[in-house]
């Protein structure tokens, strides 16, 4: 069967065509600056991304009225369990309101129910795992102030592929595991999957864990708070601190970990103290989940963009072997990962929920 998959970013929005699991075209689409500044938010992109699709897959000549299935990226709906989830009017007008948040990545859903409508009235359109899922335990909701709840927003797609990838190659199911996976790039995610499930994990987005290449992570309190009110920083401009312009960019004025790390190694000291610093706080974050199986960990595995830096990773393992064997699957593959989602589904592997 043919599955289109749609990954809308940012900056850019990936597209890729497979046949069963196999990718047989991909392409990413790139955006400037200047064209997503048109908009006034993400839902007014919309049509501009849609026509944008539809025209690539024409010019590379991807007949769509083949597709039998559309999948996009899960965006910031309500928080829900891991799965397959088929895209409905409920879903679509929590991401058009930005529930939990806005992000290109609520257009996923958006986009592949039109264009599943558009190719034909029987074409399903779905979004899997995504950055919303939420399975935490009861005890790791606790933040230590009674108003304020933690909650679960981390790099759920690539961290379950790779914890699903690692348990296949030791010939078990991913159930059977508890293994750390550790998300490295824009964002630092660290999840510890408990038998099948992320049941603590740092919010990514939202001032939890260990800084990022633009991220600041968990900062004190009490400081943030006096920023907050000093009458000099607006509240758009204390978010940029925490999201956009925090963790390395603040430090050293660029969010390319490559640039910092060949800094650090010709010699630069504030770069080699920031590189220092980031394998300290994820090994930190490691250790701190480790604790919530009792250090009943099978594996520690290392994933993401920033997992291609052999130095870095070594670094980690350093700190944190005594834990459990760490393995690297770097980079991700998110188009992959959805692609398998919806062939599961439309296989009858696994059966789709209803959100």
């Amino acid at each position: 069967m043919l599955i289109l998959v749609l990954n809308p970013g940012s900056t850019s929005t990936k597209i890729a065509v497979f046949k069963d699991r196999e990718s047989i075209f991909g392409y990413n689409i790139r955006h400037s600056a200047e064209e997503i500044a048109k908009y006034p938010n993400v839902y007014s992109q919309f049509q501009f991304r849609k026509e944008a699709i539809i025209s690539t897959l024409q010019k590379n000549d991807i007949n769509l009225s083949k597709v039998e299935v559309v999948i996009g990226r899960g965006g910031l709906c309500k928080p829900i369990p891991s799965g397959v989830y088929r895209v409905n009017e409920q879903m679509m007008e929590d991401l058009k309101n930005c529930y939990s948040g806005e992000h290109a990545s609520n257009l996923g859903a958006l986009l592949a129910y039109q264009i599943a409508k558009e190719i034909g009235p029987n074409v399903p359109s779905f979004i899997a795992d995504p950055v919303v899922v939420d399975e935490y335990e009861p005890i790791a909701r606790f933040s230590g102030a009674a108003a304020i709840q933690r909650t679960s927003i981390f790099h759920a797609l690539n961290q379950k592929a790779i914890a699903k990838k690692h348990a296949h190659n030791l010939g078990t199911s991913y159930d059977k595991l508890n293994v750390i996976v550790v998300h490295l790039g824009g964002g630092v995610s660290v999840g510890i999957h408990k038998q099948g499930r992320v049941v603590d994990v740092n919010n990514a987005l939202l001032g939890e864990g260990p800084f990022s290449p633009d991220r600041a992570g968990g900062v004190p309190a009490k400081n943030l708070i006096d920023i907050c009110f000093d009458g000099n920083h607006t509240k758009e401009e204390v978010i940029g601190m925490i999201i956009g312009g925090g963790g390395v960019i603040s430090y050293v004025g660029t969010n390319s970990f490559q640039d910092v790390s060949k800094a650090a190694e010709e010699g630069d000291t504030k770069a080699k103290e920031v590189v220092e610093a980031f394998v300290y706080q994820v090994a930190k974050e490691i250790g701190s989940m480790a604790t919530v199986v009792c250090g009943k960990v099978d594996a520690i595995l290392l994933t993401g963009g920033i997992a291609y830096n052999d130095k870095l990773t070594n670094m980690i393992k350093e700190r944190v072997s005594f834990i459990a064997p760490v393995n690297v699957y770097p980079g991700e593959d998110e188009m992959g990962a959805l692609a398998s989602n919806a062939y599961s589904v439309m296989t009858g592997k696994e059966a789709a929920k209803e959100y």
